[in-house]
């Protein structure tokens, strides 16, 4: 035993030796007790042979097996969830004590047509064919918006219905009665969407089960009938008459009416007056039978030989708070109006311009020129021009007709052309075209015996007629007209003066103005105006340099501003109404200037501020206006107290 014990502890200590040894080399022993003479020795590259070269043969084959292992698994593992889901799907949808939406039925009947604004209703036949009770059902009509019938809001351009009928059992079949009042255009369909809402036992889901159904109308609840001509010639009057009446039996609530004019349709008026703009009538709430009348008159311009212009009347529902918008369309109606060149046209130009409307001053006379033509290929016989002439602002006393009669018995003022003045009108040529003329001036806008005009304006109404042989033996009449409206523009006064003496501001310093002493003076701007309103009144000017701006303004209210970099002085005066200046108060502001004279100014009579330049526009004549005053310098023509020697700088 000691010397077992005395040869471990000897090959411990050899072993301690070798570890710690710096020559320190590998041998392979084995703990069977037997210690191998050879040395196992690692390759530094592979062999082509040997024992290596079988060894290494042999790492694919470990590879492929551990692989072949993982791929069979991975293909386990897929069919296992294929058939895990394929189990799944049976099961709820085919499956036991599961819900489909294929065993659940929706029947619907009703009618597939139906007039509008009257009352649909439906029987909802609902079949639940599952082994599992459907819970916490709602039954959902969902239709367009504008319709009726407890609706409550959805999405855009709908409306629906809900109806809660709690649980329906497996097998059991539930029946419901639905109805709604649909509207629209005839001949239009309406979608009607059913909808089944339910949850099943087990689940929070919320299931959705869907059906269709479309619905003609076959009949419009409104009826729209238009009555106009067919044909029209250019620049000719047109009245349009639109009549709606409501053939439901259920109320129309928030009803509008809305023309769409065509390109080149020029407004003038409506009985009754639109609600919006010129082309929208709130009809109301319209019950059966009840019937509105809408009077549209205009000219069409613009229009060409052979154009086709279109209205397009529409009716329906109004939303709350849009109050231009038709919600939805009961019905709506198209007038198509074809544009016919006249028989025999003629034209009436003022001044050269033909524009349907046309502004002058009081200073302006009017000369009037009626062109005519003959566009038949036949002869016209009797032809008569007329030119009517009405307002409150033309001298009767100066119209003058060369070639025709002036007519002015009765207040009829009327020039008539015929064959008794004219021996051409008698017998006009196929083709044939010429002109009269006649010219007429205007009263003043104010005067002490009329006092002041109010809308002064002038209209001329012409119209041609003529006969044409047809046939050898019968005669057809043969019209046209035309009209221009003559406005006379508002005589708006501008008046500017500088004051030293006068004015809402004491003036300080030297009069005449002295070298290098300080002297200010006050500027008082006026605007009057006779017959219409005017607005937009601006007045401009600047200070010369050696002029200097003291901020007084009186009154303190108006808008009057100095640009200090500019030098520019702007007075907004707005609006300014009619009869200002002239039977009520001119609308006035004033401002306070300083002046040093240089000595390079003795001698003179120095600029205080430029020209002054007055715009606003005539709201009655659709016209801009313009006014302009030259410069004030420091001789004081506008101060009644100023003497005659005050405006030459001294020393």
């Amino acid at each position: 035993m000691q010397t077992n014990d005395r040869d471990k502890l000897n090959r411990l200590e050899e072993l301690k030796g070798r570890l710690f040894t710096k020559n320190f080399k590998t041998k392979i022993e084995h703990r069977d007790k037997f210690t191998h003479t050879h040395a196992e020795m690692v390759p530094d590259a592979w062999g082509e042979g040997g024992a290596n070269a079988s060894s290494l043969a042999s790492i694919p084959n470990k590879f492929l097996t551990k692989t072949a292992i993982f791929r069979n698994f991975f293909i386990f593992s897929v069919l296992f969830f294929i058939l895990t889901l394929g189990y799944a799907a049976y099961i709820f949808f085919g499956g036991g004590n599961t819900v489909s939406n294929d065993n659940i039925d929706i029947a619907i009947t009703g009618n597939d047509f139906t007039a509008g604004g009257e009352e649909l209703p439906f029987s909802v036949g609902i079949t639940n064919k599952n082994s599992s009770a459907l819970d916490l059902v709602d039954l959902i009509m969902e239709y367009p918006k504008g319709t009726s019938g407890n609706s409550t809001s959805s999405s855009a351009g709908t409306e629906q219905s809900r109806q809660s009928l709690g649980t329906i059992p497996a097998g059991a079949v539930r029946n419901e009665n639905m109805k709604v009042v649909l509207f629209g255009e005839q001949g239009s369909v309406r979608t009607i969407k059913f909808s089944l809402e339910y949850r099943v036992e087990g689940s929070n889901g919320l299931f959705i089960k869907t059906k269709n159904y479309d619905v003609t109308i076959k009949s419009t609840p409104l009826d729209l009938s238009v009555d106009a001509p067919s044909e029209i010639s250019p620049n000719q009057d047109i009245t349009l008459k639109v009549h709606a009446t409501l053939n439901s039996t259920k109320t129309a609530s928030n009803m509008l009416l809305k023309i769409d004019y065509p390109v080149g349709f020029q407004f003038a008026s409506a009985t009754p007056a639109p609600s919006l703009g010129n082309n929208t009538w709130n009809l109301g709430d319209l019950a059966t039978a009840a019937e509105r009348k809408i009077s549209v008159t205009g000219k069409m311009i613009d229009a060409v030989d052979g154009e086709e212009k279109v209205f397009r009347i529409s009716s329906g529902s109004q939303p709350g708070s849009d109050k231009s918008t038709i919600d939805t369309i009961f019905n709506s109606v198209s007038q198509t109006i074809a544009i016919k060149k006249p028989f025999i046209d003629a034209t009436l130009f003022v001044n050269g311009v033909s524009d349907r409307e046309y502004a002058i001053n009081t200073h302006t006379g009017i000369n009037a020129e009626i062109k005519w033509t003959n566009n038949l290929d036949t002869k016209v016989n009797d032809l008569e021009i007329r030119a009517k002439i009405t307002g409150n602002a033309y001298d009767r006393r100066t119209i003058n007709a060369s070639q025709g009669f002036y007519n002015s018995l009765g207040g009829e003022d009327v020039i008539i052309w015929n064959k008794n003045y004219l021996d051409g009108f008698k017998e006009v040529a196929p083709g044939a075209s010429s002109s009269v003329s006649f010219s007429l001036g205007s009263l003043p806008i104010f005067s002490a015996t009329t006092g002041l005009l109010v809308d002064p304006s002038i209209k001329i109404e012409i119209s041609i007629s003529g006969k044409q042989l047809v046939s050898g033996y019968a005669n057809t009449d043969l019209k046209n007209s035309d009209s221009r409206i003559i406005r006379i523009i508002s005589d708006v006064g501008f008046t500017n003066k500088a004051l030293y003496f006068s004015g809402p501001f004491a003036n300080t310093g030297p009069i005449p103005p002295r070298v290098e002493k300080q002297t200010t003076y006050t500027v008082v701007w006026s605007i009057s105006n006779t017959a219409n309103n005017v607005s937009k009144g601006v007045v401009h000017s600047s200070l010369p340099p050696w002029i200097k701006f003291v901020g007084s303004v009186s009154p303190s209210g108006e808008d009057l501003t100095y640009n200090a970099s500019t030098r520019e002085i702007v007075w907004n005066a707005g609006r300014v109404d009619k009869g200002a200046g002239i039977t009520g108060v001119p609308r006035s502001v004033a401002f306070q200037v300083s002046f040093i004279p240089s000595l390079s100014q003795v001698k003179t009579t120095p600029v205080i501020i430029d020209d002054a330049v007055l715009t606003a526009h005539d709201d009655f004549a659709n016209v801009d206006v313009r006014f302009s005053k030259g410069s004030l310098r420091t001789l004081l023509d506008g101060d009644p107290s100023f003497p005659g020697d005050g405006g030459s700088v001294v020393e």
